[in-house]
C-alpha cells in the first residue's frame, strides 16, 4: 500500500460524533479517543507485519475493535483489546464528572500552560509505566491527559485562528504553548444575539494571540473583554461580553467548528500516541493495548521446604506450555511467576520471553519455612496487580495463610481485574507438622479446615477452582486446567452450593462455541448429563452418549463434550459443597461496568469503580462483542450460591452497547448472565441462542469509598498523602479502615471513622516510597471500610506510579558517520551502508533503546567506553531507506530517517500530518 493510500484511510476515520460526554450526533471524547487508538494500532500492525515480511491487509472502513484485531491477527484478545480502549475512554470522561471546575484540565480560563503540563506530566507517567509494564497504570494516564488535550482544541481559539494541524508543542515539555493572552487584553466582544461566529476579536486571531473561555457553574465575574466558554451551565455566558466559543458539540456557541475542532483533536490524539509508540517500541505498545495472542501464563509458587515435588510438577507443566503453544495462536501472550514463602514473597517475574520465564521456573527452590503457615495471600496479591486484567493465576501450595488478614484486600483486587484464580492445594492442607504430638496435630487440622474455606471462597469469588490433589497427582490435575490457554475462553454456567444440594442446572450452547467443558470440584459428587438431543448420560455409562472424555483427579471432575448447540441440562447430585463451572471457546463475550447517572453540571453517567449501593435501583452497561449480527435479549444478576435472581430491562444503545436497568440487587454474591440471540452462521436446527456468564462474582455494599485521583505521582523518597472517603446509606458507628499495597510499603492512615448514619467521613494514607526505587514502579493501594459487625465491606483501588522529578526534555540526537553509498540501477547486486552516532547530550539522562523501524537490513549496535553509541546498518540497495527510533532513559524521543541518497533528523510530527490533510481532498 502506498503511503498516500495509508494517510487516507488514516484520515478517512476522523469523520464524525462531540466532545461531551455522550453526544448524540455530535463527536463525543469517547468516539474521538477510540478513533485515534484504532488509526495507531493500525499502523503499529501495519509496520510489524512490514518489518517481519508478513503480508497486511487494511481492514474495510469504517475501523473497528474487531476489525483491527483481526488485521493486527489477535482476533483472541479482542477483549482485551475493547476493554483497553474502554478504559482509556473511561478515565477521560470521568474528567467532566469528577473534575468537572478544574479550569487547568480543560482548558478554560486561560489556564493553557496549566494544561499543558498536566499533558507533560501525564505522558512521562505513561512512558515510565510502559517500561516497567505497568500497562494498566498507563492506559488509565492516557485517559486523564487525553481529555485535556481535546478540550484544548474545542475550549480554545486554535482553530479559529485558522491552525491546519494540531499543536505539537502540547506534548513537548521544554515547548511554550503558544502566545497566550495577557490577563488584561479583551478577546472577546459580545455575539450578535445567538450568532457567535465572529465574537473573537480580530486583532486576537489577526496575531496569532492564545485565548480561551472562562467557564463557572456560580456567578462569577470573569476578567474585562474576556471570551466565556458558553452554553448551559456556564454563568460567565451571560456576562459582558455575552455568549461562549466552545466547539464541544454542532449545538455549542462555535459548533460550526465543532467538526474541524473534532478532527483537530482526533490528529493531536493520534500524535500522542505515535509519541509513547516510539518510546515504548511497537509489540510494547500493542501489549499495552491489550493486543496479543494467547491469554497470560501465571504462576505464584510456595517455595517452602516441603514444596518439592509441587515445584517440580510446576517445572514440567511449565516446559510442556511453552513446547506446545510456542508459535501457535494460544501461545502465552506474558508469563508471570510470583514465589512466596515466609517471611519473604516476591518478587515478580514479568516477560513476554519463554526462555526467560522457563528459566526463572527452573531456578525455583524448595527450602526453609520454619511455621506452617505462609505468606500465599501476599503472592496473590502481587500477581493480582503485575498480571494483565483478565488473567488466569494459579497458586501452588501445601499449607494455610499466614496472612489472612489480606482477604478483603485480595478480593477487592479480584473484583477489579476480574482475574480468575485457581488454588492448587496438596496433601489437603496442615500435614506440615512441626511437632509431634496429638494436641498440635488437632489444632492444626482445625487452622487447616478453616484456610481451606478461604481458599475455596477466593477462587468462587474469581470463577476459579480450589483444587485439592495429593502431590502424586499434582502433575495431573495442572495440566487439565491448563491445556486451553486461548483469550477467547468464555463461560456459559458457573455455580456452587455450601452445603450442598440436589439440583439441576440448564445452559444453552450456541454454534459459536467450541471445545466445550463441564468442571467439578467436590468430593463425592455425581452428575446426570442430558444433551440437546435428550439423549441422558452420567459419570458411570458415557457409551454412545456427547461425552468425549470423562477424568476424575483428586476432588477435580473434567468432562468433555462434544459441541451440540442447544439447550443442555445438567443435574448434581451430592450433600458435600462443590462448584460447577462451563466454558467453551467463542468469539462471542461480554464486558460490562455497573454506571450511576452523574451529579455533575454535565450529566451523564459515571462508571462505578468498586461495588454497586445495596438497596437501590441499579444500571449496568453492557458491551456485546464477536459477531456482528448477535444482540443481546436478557440480562440477569443471578445469585452465586442460590437459586434466586433479578431480571433485568434492556434497552439497547448501539453499536454493541446496551444499558440494563435493576430495580434491586441481590443481597448476597452475584453473577452477571447474559443471553441473546446469534443469527452468524445458525443452523436451521439450532435456535441460535446464545448465553454467557461472567466469571467473577460480586455483591453490593452500603458503603462508598473514593480516592482522590488528582495526583498519582509517587516521588521517590518523598511523603505522599491520598485523601480518601467513606459514606454509608445505612446506619452510623465506627468503621474499621484497612489500608494495603502490592510493594510491601510503610502506611499510616486512621484504623477508624466515626460515621452517622447516611454521613461520612475523610481520611487520608501516608505513604513513602524508598529513594531507590526504580521509575514507573506502581503501588497499587487498597483502601477498605468495613461496617460495624464486619459484614459489609467495600474499597477503592488507586494506582499510584513512582516519577522522579524529569529534569531531561531534550531528546537524543543522531550524527551520520560515515555514509557509503553504492547504489546504481541494478539494485540486487548492490549494498549501502551508513554508520550513526546516537548520543543524549552532557546532560541528558543517558540513550536507553535503539531500534529500527523502517528498513530490512542488518544493523548492529556498540557502546564505547565513554557511553557513546554507534549503530552501522547495511542493507540491498532494493531497499534504500531506513529509520531509526532512539529513546533516552525518560522517554524522549528521536526519530532518524537516513537512504541510499540523503538523511534527515528530528522528524516533525507536523510534516506527516501536512500531508494527511493535504491528502485528504485526494482521499475523497
Amino acid at each position: 500500500m502506498t503511503v498516500l493510500a495509508v494517510l487516507c484511510l488514516l484520515l478517512l476515520q476522523t469523520g464524525a460524533h462531540g466532545f461531551g460526554i455522550f453526544n448524540g450526533k455530535s463527536l463525543s471524547h469517547q468516539a474521538i479517543t477510540e478513533r485515534a487508538a484504532l488509526n495507531v494500532t493500525l499502523q503499529v500492525c501495519h509496520s510489524l507485519a512490514l518489518s517481519e515480511g508478513r503480508d497486511f491487509t487494511f481492514p474495510r472502513q469504517p475501523f473497528t475493535a474487531s476489525s483491527v484485531a483481526a488485521a493486527c491477527g489477535a482476533s483472541k484478545s479482542l477483549k482485551s483489546f475493547i476493554e483497553t480502549i474502554q478504559r482509556i475512554q473511561r478515565k477521560n470522561w470521568q474528567t467532566d464528572i469528577k473534575y468537572a471546575l478544574s479550569a487547568r484540565r480543560h482548558c478554560d480560563n486561560e489556564e493553557l500552560d496549566a494544561g499543558k503540563k498536566i499533558i507533560t506530566d501525564g505522558l512521562s507517567v505513561v512512558k515510565a509505566s510502559n517500561k516497567q509494564q505497568n500497562f494498566v497504570s498507563a492506559t488509565s494516564s492516557l485517559g486523564r491527559i487525553f481529555h485535556t488535550l481535546q478540550d484544548f482544541y474545542s475550549h480554545s481559539n486554535w482553530v479559529e485562528i485558522g491552525h491546519k494541524f494540531p499543536n505539537t508543542n502540547l506534548i513537548k515539555a521544554n515547548a511554550p504553548v503558544g502566545n497566550i493572552a495577557a490577563k488584561t487584553r479583551a478577546t472577546c466582544q459580545s455575539c450578535a444575539g445567538d450568532d457567535c461566529r465572529n465574537n473573537i476579536r480580530s486583532d486576537i486571531l489577526k496575531n496569532n494571540i492564545l485565548t480561551s473561555g472562562y467557564f463557572s457553574v456560580n456567578p462569577f465575574s470573569k476578567p474585562a473583554g474576556k471570551c466565556s466558554h458558553g452554553g448551559v451551565p456556564d454563568s460567565t455566558s451571560l456576562m459582558e461580553p455575552k455568549g461562549g466559543i466552545n466547539k464541544d458539540t454542532l449545538d455549542s456557541s462555535h459548533g460550526h467548528l465543532h467538526s474541524q475542532a473534532a478532527n483537530m483533536a482526533i490528529a493531536a490524539t493520534s500524535e500522542l500516541l505515535e509519541d509513547v509508540r516510539s518510546a515504548a517500541g511497537d509489540k510494547a505498545f500493542l501489549e499495552m493495548m491489550g493486543l496479543f495472542k494467547g491469554k497470560p501464563l501465571c504462576f505464584v509458587v510456595d517455595t517452602t521446604g516441603s514444596m518439592g515435588d509441587d515445584i517440580a510438577a510446576v517445572k514440567e507443566v511449565t516446559s510442556s506450555i511453552i513446547n506446545s503453544k510456542l508459535g501457535t495462536p494460544d501461545e502465552p501472550s506474558v508469563y508471570v511467576l510470583v514465589p512466596f514463602s515466609d517471611p519473604d514473597f516476591g518478587p515478580l517475574i514479568r516477560t513476554t520471553d519463554p526462555e526467560i520465564f522457563k528459566a526463572y521456573i527452573n531456578s525455583l527452590r524448595a527450602a526453609g519455612g520454619g511455621d506452617i503457615p505462609e505468606l500465599s495471600l501476599s503472592g496473590l496479591q502481587l500477581a493480582l496487580t503485575g498480571a494483565p486484567p483478565n488473567s488466569e493465576i494459579f497458586i501452588f501450595t501445601d499449607a494455610p495463610a499466614k496472612d489472612k488478614h489480606l482477604r478483603n484486600p485480595v478480593i477487592a483486587l479480584i473484583e477489579q481485574t476480574k482475574s480468575v484464580v485457581n488454588f492448587m492445594i496438596t496433601n489437603v492442607l496442615g500435614i506440615r507438622q512441626q511437632t509431634p504430638g496429638k494436641g498440635n496435630q488437632q489444632q492444626s487440622y482445625r487452622m487447616a479446615r478453616a484456610d481451606g474455606q478461604l481458599y475455596r471462597d477466593l477462587a468462587q469469588t474469581s470463577g476459579g477452582q480450589a483444587v485439592e490433589v495429593s502431590k502424586s497427582n499434582l502433575l495431573e490435575a495442572i495440566n487439565i486446567l491448563t491445556e486451553s490457554t486461548s483469550s477467547s475462553l468464555v463461560t456459559l454456567l458457573q455455580a456452587s452450593r455450601n452445603p450442598g444440594k440436589t439440583e439441576i442446572f440448564t445452559f444453552s450452547v450456541d454454534e459459536s462455541v467450541r471445545n466445550l467443558t463441564i468442571y467439578i470440584t467436590g468430593s463425592n459428587v455425581e452428575f446426570t448429563l442430558i444433551d440437546p438431543s435428550g439423549v441422558v448420560q452420567n459419570d458411570v455409562n458415557t457409551a454412545g452418549s456427547s461425552i468425549i472424555s470423562s477424568q476424575t483427579v483428586g476432588n477435580l471432575h473434567t468432562v468433555k463434550l462434544l459441541t451440540l448447540a442447544g439447550v443442555w441440562e445438567i443435574g448434581i447430585v451430592s450433600s458435600n459443597p462443590y462448584s460447577l463451572k462451563v466454558v467453551g471457546e467463542s468469539s462471542i463475550d461480554f464486558l460490562f461496568d455497573f454506571i450511576v447517572e452523574s451529579d455533575g453540571p454535565f450529566g451523564g453517567f459515571d462508571v462505578i469503580d468498586n461495588r454497586p449501593t445495596a438497596g437501590e435501583n441499579a444500571s449496568l452497561l453492557v458491551t456485546l462483542f464477536g459477531s456482528d449480527s448477535a444482540t443481546v435479549t436478557e440480562v440477569t444478576l443471578i445469585e452465586s450460591s442460590g437459586s434466586g435472581q433479578v431480571n433485568g430491562t434492556v434497552e439497547a444503545q448501539g453499536g454493541g452497547e446496551y444499558i440494563v436497568h435493576f430495580d434491586r440487587i441481590p443481597s448476597v454474591e452475584f453473577v452477571v448472565l447474559v443471553k441473546g440471540q446469534n443469527n452468524d452462521g445458525v443452523s436451521r436446527a439450532s435456535s441460535g441462542i446464545f448465553q454467557r456468564q461472567s466469571a467473577t462474582s460480586l455483591r453490593a455494599s452500603v458503603l462508598t469509598v473514593t480516592a482522590d485521583e488528582l495526583d498519582i505521582v509517587l516521588e521517590p523518597g518523598t511523603l505522599k498523602s491520598v485523601l480518601f472517603s467513606v459514606m454509608t446509606t445505612g446506619e452510623g458507628g465506627r468503621f474499621t479502615i484497612q489500608a494495603t499495597n502490592d510493594q510491601d510499603l510503610p502506611l499510616f492512615y486512621p484504623t477508624n471513622l466515626l460515621l452517622s448514619a447516611g454521613g461520612s467521613a475523610n481520611g487520608t494514607v501516608n505513604v513513602t516510597a524508598p529513594a531507590d526505587t526504580p521509575s514507573g514502579t506502581v503501588v497499587t493501594l487498597t483502601v477498605g471500610a468495613v461496617a460495624p459487625g464486619g459484614s459489609d465491606t467495600n474499597y477503592a483501588v488507586l494506582h499510584l506510579t513512582v516519577l522522579p522529578k524529569v529534569t531531561d526534555f531534550t531528546p537524543p540526537v543522531c550524527k551520520q558517520l560515515s555514509p557509503q553509498n553504492r547504489c546504481f540501477k541494478n539494485c540486487n547486486q548492490l549494498t549501502w551502508e551508513v554508520s550513526v552516532q546516537v548520543s543524549d547530550g552532557v546532560n541528558g539522562t543517558g540513550v536507553d533503546s535503539v531500534s529500527l523501524r523502517e528498513g530490512s537490513g542488518t544493523m548492529n549496535i556498540s557502546t564505547a567506553a565513554d557511553n557513546t553509541t554507534t549503530v552501522t546498518y547495511v542493507a540491498s540497495c532494493c531497499s534504500s531507506k531506513m529509520q531509526l527510533v532512539v529513546v533516552d532513559q525518560v522517554g524522549n524521543v528521536e526519530i532518524c530517517s537516513f537512504s541510499a541518497a540523503s538523511w534527515t533528523s528530528r522528524v516533525d510530527y507536523s510534516v506527516l500530518l501536512f500531508f494527511v490533510f493535504t491528502f485528504l481532498k485526494v482521499c475523497l
